[in-house]
């Protein structure tokens, strides 16, 4: 890996299947070893049931906050400040229960790639 600074690019925010809007902040094959996505999730709304295979995902907290339900967890609340670790394989989802968007950062390592995500939805409900 070769040293760089990755100046912010006003990226476009996009609405994704999981019910939430997503700013990719750094993911490059240049960086493999970790992606930073932006997660908006609006209030009232809960994410879909999914899961990462072999990629082991962190939930940074920024402002807002949610219910995490993560694996055989109970549904614990979070709130700003607060880190989320979700190991590969393991279910989870978000309910933003506050008045305002919540806003977490989702660090992968390795980082995100699309042939990881899988939707379980189906699966639980």
């Amino acid at each position: 890996m070769k040293t760089f600074i990755k100046q912010k690019i006003h990226n476009k925010e996009y609405y994704t299947d999981e019910k939430c809007f997503i700013t990719e902040l750094s993911n490059s094959a240049d960086d493999p070893e970790l992606s930073i996505a932006q997660a908006r999730v609006e209030p009232g709304v809960t994410t879909r049931w999914h899961r990462l295979k072999g990629i082991t995902e962190r939930y940074c907290i920024i402002s807002g906050s949610g219910l995490v339900e993560v694996g055989e967890l109970p549904a614990q609340t979070v709130n700003a400040g607060d880190v989320v670790l979700i190991p590969p394989v393991c279910r989870q989802r978000i309910t933003n229960n506050g008045s305002c968007d919540l806003i977490f950062l989702a660090l992968c390592t390795p980082r995100f790639i699309n042939e990881a995500y899988e939707s379980i939805e189906d699966n639980l409900e």
